[in-house]
C-alpha cells in the first residue's frame, strides 16, 4: 500500500483491506514505519517506538474476525501500559526511575484482543497536567497544520501523529479536555466518554476521582464508534460503573432520530474569559445548521459557577499530584524537589501539602452538584453546544514558563497561606484555561462529550465545536456527529498539508 493511500483511509477501512486480502499487516507497518521517519522528527509526536518489536510480532499474527486485526497504533506515554515497554509520562523522574511494565493494563488489553499493532508511545506533558504537549525532557510536539503551533495537549502527541498520517487513531485520555482539546487544534474527532465506560487499572480503581477517562483520537466518527464497542466494559473492582450499551455503537450511530431535538448552546466562556470570534462562529454556523434539519436550538447556560468549579478541580489536582510525590519519594527514596519536576507539577504539590480532607471533601460535593444540575438541564436540553476551545492552537512555547516567571510563581507559593496557594495554581493555569475554559465540566460531572471538526480559520487552522449529552448516551453523540460528519460542515483533514482534500 502506497504511502498516499494509507494515510487516508481509517482503521476501519485498513481492516476491511486486510480482511479482503487486499493488503497484509506487514505492508501497513511499513506505510506507518515510512511515516513515522519522514515526519516524526520535524513533530516529536512519538516518544518511543517499537517497529522492530512490532515486525517481529507478526510472526505471531493471529488471523480471524477481530475488528482492528492488523491495524497500526499508538498509545499514550501514560497509563497505558505495554507489557516489556516503559511510560514515563513526560516526567524526568520515570525516565530516570520507570520500570518495565510486566503486563499490559485493562485498557491496552481490549486494543490487543481488537487486533492492534504496538509501534510505540506518544509525547504528553508532565503527568497530563497541561493543554499543550511541551515536556521538558522529550521536548514540545508540533502541529502538523502549521509547525509553529502546539497540538494541545496532553493527548497532543497522539493527535499528531494522527494528524500526520502515522497511524489512524491513538489511545488518548481525558481528564479536563486532554480528548477534545488536541481534537479541537488538529482537526480531529474527539470523544470523552461518559465516567466508567472504559477499563481502568489494574490496580487503579479511578483515575483523578473520575475526572479522567482513557479512550482514543480518530479522524472520522465511525472509528471511534467501532472503539467504543470493543472498549465499553464493567469492572467490578473499578470505583465507576457505566451501565453497557447493548446494541451497537457502531450500527447505532447510522441511525437518524425520528424526535424533535432540543439544543441549548453558548458561546460564553464558564470564567469570564475572552472567546474568539472564530469559536464563536464555529458554533452558531453549527446551531445555524441543526436549525435548518428541525432542531430546537435556544441560547442557555446551566446554572454552575465555572470560576468555583476551576477552583474545585484544581484543588483535587492538587491533592492527586501530592499523592503521586509521595509515592515517587518512596522509588526514588529521597525527597522530590523543584529541580526534579516542572514548575506546575511542583507548585501542585506544594499546595496539595496544605489541602485538608474536608477541604478535599468539599471540592467533590461540588462535582455532584454540578452533575445535578446537568441532569436536570438535560431533561430539557438533548445537547449542549459550546465551542470545544476558545482559540485556535496556541504557538509553540507561548504557554510554557519562563526562568523568571517560574521564579516568581515559586515565591508567590513560598509567602501564601493555603487559601492563597489555591489562588496562585489558578492564575499559574490562567492563560492555558483561557484558551480552553469549555472541556473542564463535563470531566467533574462524568458525562459524554465531544470536539467535532467543523470550523477552518482564515489562517488555516482547526478549531473544534463541543457537544455535551447527559450520561450514558454516547450513543446519541455519535448519531449526531455521522450527521455532520455528512454534511458540508465538516472539514476534517481538509486543508491540512498531509492529506489530500477531500
Amino acid at each position: 500500500m502506497k504511502i498516499s493511500e494509507y494515510i487516508n483511509y481509517d482503521a476501519t477501512a485498513l481492516a476491511e483491506f486486510i480482511r479482503k486480502g487486499e493488503t497484509t499487516p506487514k505492508e501497513l507497518l511499513k506505510a506507518s514505519l515510512e511515516q513515522l521517519e519522514s515526519i516524526n522528527p520535524s513533530l516529536n509526536a512519538v516518544v518511543s517506538e517499537r517497529m522492530d518489536k512490532a515486525l517481529k510480532e507478526l510472526d505471531r499474527y493471529i488471523e480471524g474476525d477481530r475488528p482492528f486485526n492488523g491495524v497500526p497504533v499508538l498509545l499514550k506515554n501514560t497509563g497505558q501500559q505495554l507489557m516489556g515497554e516503559r511510560t514515563t509520562s513526560g516526567s524526568k523522574l520515570l525516565k530516570e526511575h520507570a520500570s518495565t511494565a510486566k503486563q499490559d493494563s485493562h485498557f491496552v488489553r481490549a486494543f490487543r484482543d481488537a487486533g492492534f499493532q504496538f509501534i510505540g508511545h506518544t509525547n504528553t506533558p508532565e503527568f497530563g497536567l497541561k493543554n499543550i504537549t511541551e515536556p521538558e525532557i522529550d521536548g514540545a510536539t508540533r502541529n502538523p497544520w502549521n509547525l509553529e503551533y502546539s497540538p494541545g495537549g496532553s493527548s497532543g502527541g497522539s493527535a499528531a501523529a494522527i494528524a500526520a498520517g502515522i497511524v489512524p487513531l491513538a489511545g488518548a485520555s481525558d481528564g479536563g479536555g486532554s480528548i477534545r482539546i488536541p481534537a479541537s487544534f488538529t482537526g480531529l474527532f474527539g470523544l470523552k466518554p461518559t465516567r466508567g465506560r472504559t477499563p481502568v487499572g489494574p490496580g487503579v480503581g479511578r483515575q483523578w476521582h473520575g475526572a479522567a477517562i482513557d479512550f482514543v483520537l480518530s479522524k472520522t466518527v465511525r472509528d471511534s464508534a467501532a472503539m467504543l464497542d470493543v472498549l465499553q466494559t464493567t469492572q467490578p473492582e473499578a470505583a465507576f460503573q457505566a451501565p453497557l450499551y447493548l446494541e451497537s455503537y457502531l450500527e447505532t450511530m447510522y441511525q437518524t432520530p425520528h424526535e424533535q431535538l432540543r439544543i441549548a448552546y453558548s458561546v460564553t466562556s464558564p470564567v469570564g474569559t475572552p472567546v474568539s470570534n472564530d469559536a464563536k462562529e464555529a458554533v452558531l454556523k453549527t446551531v445555524r445548521w441543526l436549525e435548518r434539519q428541525g432542531c430546537f436550538v435556544e441560547e442557555r447556560d446551566p446554572d454552575i459557577d465555572g470560576k468555583e468549579l476551576m477552583r474545585n478541580y484544581y484543588l483535587m489536582n492538587s491533592g492527586e499530584i501530592a499523592t503521586l510525590m509521595m509515592q515517587l519519594e518512596k522509588m526514588i527514596g529521597r525527597k522530590v524537589t523543584s529541580e526534579d519536576v516542572e514548575i506546575e507539577t511542583w507548585l501542585l504539590h506544594c499546595a496539595g501539602q496544605t489541602v485538608s480532607a474536608a477541604e478535599f471533601s468539599h471540592s467533590l460535593a461540588s462535582w455532584d452538584e454540578a452533575a445535578e444540575k446537568m441532569a436536570h438541564f438535560h431533561k430539557v436540553y438533548d445537547f449542549y453546544i459550546t465551542p470545544a476551545t476558545a482559540y485556535v492552537a496556541p504557538k509553540v512555547g507561548e504557554l510554557t514558563w519562563n526562568e523568571k516567571g517560574k521564579k516568581r510563581l515559586i515565591d508567590q507559593m513560598e509567602a501564601a497561606n493555603a487559601k492563597e496557594q489555591q489562588e496562585v495554581i489558578y492564575d499559574m493555569f490562567l492563560p492555558s484555561l483561557t484558551y480552553t475554559p469549555f472541556t473542564q465540566l463535563a470531566n467533574l460531572t462524568g458525562q459524554p462529550a465531544m470536539s467535532l471538526p467543523l470550523h477552518l480559520t482564515y489562517e488555516q487552522l482547526p478549531l473544534g465545536v463541543q457537544v455535551m449529552a447527559n450520561k450514558g448516551e454516547e450513543h446519541r453523540l455519535l448519531q449526531l456527529a455521522y450527521q455532520l460528519e455528512q454534511s458540508d460542515l465538516w472539514q476534517g483533514m481538509q486543508g491540512n498539508p498531509y492529506f489530500d482534500a477531500r
